[in-house]
């Protein structure tokens, strides 16, 4: 072989190196495929029909996400939907959020208290009864060793008159066997107010479901966790309203399919003048003063719930 030849094919073969060092560089970012199977039927092997290959590119989903062996950091994986969607609702939150007492304490007695008080009764009106409250019987055993007709009077002006029987017979409870595991144990505690309770009080994750929360998670589609429970509470007593949505203000419009839409009213409640439940309230204001009412039928009413005690003709609280 003469000399040029000799250099010639020196320098092809430093080339080919090259070339396969590319290849192999080029090879470590392309993450391994299995080895084709024949068709099922075929021969197989060197006999059986080829497999058809896809493209390169089809053969990973755009949105994996992988790493090449010379990259430093981890990729960045794109967010889910719904954790896109809570720190959006959670952003608005910090900014938005009402400034309400019951939030500043993790005391299991005073939660209890609001979320009875609020199961019927507007906030406005709660805010200084809960605090009223709160002064008059400042620990659940204190409550628990009051006349039970004290508790009623107490009471007084906030409607559905049970709540305040029910809320003294569960501090009773308390205050003699602890809190149970399973707060629906509790006289006229239900699985709201159980959730509500257990999250804000004992930092259970668990989500209490009321209107509001299940008007968002119906219109969003979305199923949040016990961390937006209270952003729920506001996002639905301002922005997600029942009957017109003020979409533009609210924080989850942007993937929100139900935005722009409006809704039928509901239901609603019968009215309160004229009505039965007006003797009732007028009968126990009159019991609480000291005074007889004449209206049996509502003294009947009061007594089957256990709000007054008829005794030889007189209607009077329970001790």
């Amino acid at each position: 072989m003469t000399e040029g030849a000799v250099g010639l094919a020196a320098e092809e073969a430093v080339a080919g190196v090259r070339r396969i060092a590319v290849a192999t560089r080029g090879a470590a970012c392309v993450p391994r495929r299995p080895p084709m199977r024949a068709p099922t039927g075929s021969a197989g092997g060197r006999g059986g029909q080829r497999e058809r290959r896809s493209p390169r590119h089809a053969s990973r989903p755009a949105h994996v996400c992988t790493r090449c062996s010379h990259d430093d950091a981890p990729p960045a994986c794109p967010p889910s939907t719904l954790a896109l969607v809570k720190d959006a609702l959670l952003a608005w939150f910090h900014a938005n959020g009402r400034d309400l007492p019951w939030r500043k304490t993790r005391d299991p007695y005073a939660i209890l208290v609001s979320e009875v008080m609020l199961q019927q009764t507007q906030v406005e009106r709660v805010i200084p009864r809960w605090h009223a409250w709160l002064a008059k019987w400042p620990t659940i055993e204190a409550l628990a060793a009051a006349p039970a007709g004290e508790v009623i009077v107490e009471w007084q002006g906030l409607g559905y008159n049970r709540r305040a029987l029910n809320l003294h017979r569960a501090a009773q409870h308390v205050a003699e066997h602890g809190w149970p595991d399973d707060l629906t144990a509790l006289p006229g505690v239900g699985p709201y107010t159980a959730g509500a309770v257990a999250n804000f009080a004992f930092g259970h994750d668990v989500l209490p479901i009321d209107t509001n929360v299940r008007r968002i998670q119906e219109r969003t589609g979305e199923r949040f966790d016990g961390a937006c429970t209270q952003a729920l509470f506001d996002l639905g007593a301002t922005i997600c309203l029942a009957r017109i949505p003020r979409c533009d203000g609210c924080p989850l419009a942007a993937r929100c399919p139900s935005r722009g839409r409006r809704y039928e009213p509901l239901r609603k409640q019968s009215r309160f003048e004229g009505s039965f439940r007006q003797r009732r309230a007028a009968a126990l204001r009159a019991v609480a003063a000291g005074e007889q009412p004449d209206d049996g039928d509502a003294l009947v009413a009061l007594a089957r719930d256990g709000l007054v005690v008829l005794a030889d003709g007189f209607a009077s609280l329970p001790a």
